[in-house]
Parts: C-alpha cells; structure tokens; sequence
C-alpha cells in the first residue's frame, strides 16, 4: 500500500524514498542472481521455493545503490534476517545490520500485511501462533531442553485450533537453523501456519533477553 507507507514515512520524517519501476531495477536481458545457498534451503525454502533469491538479489541491488550505513530487518521474518546477514558478510559489505524486535497486538499477533487478509473469525483463530510459541516457551523455562518435544507442544497447539492448518514448525539453531535434538544453548522456534488461505509466520528465541537478564 504505497500511499499508506508513504503517510507513515512523511510522518517519521524520511528524507528518501526510492520507487523504481521494475524494469528501471531488472531491465531487458537481466540475468543476475544472488543465492545464498545453505541458510534458504530449510522452513520457508522448503514451501517458498525461489522467494529468498528475490530476497537476496533485491537486497544486493539496494546495498549497491544506496551504499548505506545500516540495514533495518524484523525478526519476524528470522530466517530473512539471517539469510540477510550472512549475505552481507559474504559479500563484505560495510554495512550495520540491525534486527528489530517484532511488534505484537495486545492479544500477542505478530503485526503483518497479512493480516488484513483475516476475517474477523480468523483474525482470533491466528492468536494460535504466539499460543504454541509460548506454550513451548513455558516449557522451555520450565527445563524442557528436548527437540522433539518442544516440536511436539507447538504442533499439537495448532491442532487444537480447528481453523488452523500447519505448515512447519521447528527448533533449530538460531545461527545455522539446524533441527536441535537437545538444546543446550539457545533455540529459535518458529511456525508457518495457513489461516484460510491466508499464510502466517512467527518466531520465539529462547531463552529470551529477559529469561537471560533474571
């Protein structure tokens, strides 16, 4: 929503913003693709195949235009993120990365585009993917450290919310996104879950900054 998003800078007071055209960004004859081969290859890869070398051919093409100090990336979308930053330090770029925490609603929805796809009867059925997220954040705290496990509470979460329909859930390295069998350091939880025909993600690190400031 270009005029929304351009409210919503003017109110921030941004200075710049780039609107090209595609053909000004991939002409005629364009040939050129940036993979980041081993990071993309699980969870959203496995059921997005191809998205994340437009993610990272995009992101190449930006960092060559606007040469900029940091990059602002959100947490929800993790494996992104990591994507992105590994594509960064591949290519030496002299550029901040910086990830930003994900904004929730009240009831605990990650805040997303697509959320407004969401009938009101779906938008209360979505509450399920911060549910099973924190029911294994619970557990987790409460000294569960198997993989498996931590799978298993946030899978049979989802199947208790008839409207929800999983995709993926994991606990992996949140440095390599390898399945964890045992955790013993961190772990990222994350889920994709179609609502209707509307597909949500989200993500939990564990233990989470204030698990590990107590």
């Amino acid at each position: 929503d270009l005029e929304h998003d351009m409210k919503l800078l003017d109110n921030e007071g941004v200075d710049l913003v780039l609107v090209p055209e595609p053909g000004e960004i991939y002409p005629p004859n364009y040939q050129t693709r940036v993979e980041v081969y081993k990071l993309t290859a699980p969870l959203e890869g496995i059921h997005r195949p191809g998205h994340f070398l437009g993610v990272t051919t995009i992101i190449t093409k930006l960092l060559n235009l606007f040469t900029p100090d940091r990059l602002y990336l959100g947490q929800k979308d993790a494996q992104q993120a990591l994507t992105i930053q590994q594509l960064v330090s591949d290519l030496d770029y002299q550029v901040q990365v910086v990830v930003c925490p994900t904004l929730r609603d009240p009831d605990g929805v990650a805040m997303s585009s697509r959320n407004n796809y969401l009938t009101q009867t779906q938008r209360k059925a979505a509450r399920v993917l911060y549910r099973a997220l924190t029911s294994a954040s619970h557990s987790f705290n409460s000294g569960e450290r198997d993989g498996h496990a931590l799978r298993s509470i946030m899978s049979d979460t989802i199947d208790a919310e008839p409207m929800a329909e999983e995709q993926y859930v994991s606990a992996a390295d949140p440095d390599t996104l390898e399945e964890l069998n045992r955790v013993s350091t961190n772990v990222l939880l994350s889920l994709a879950v179609l609502i209707g025909k509307t597909r949500l993600i989200d993500n939990m690190i564990l233990p989470s900054e204030t698990d590990r400031v107590q």
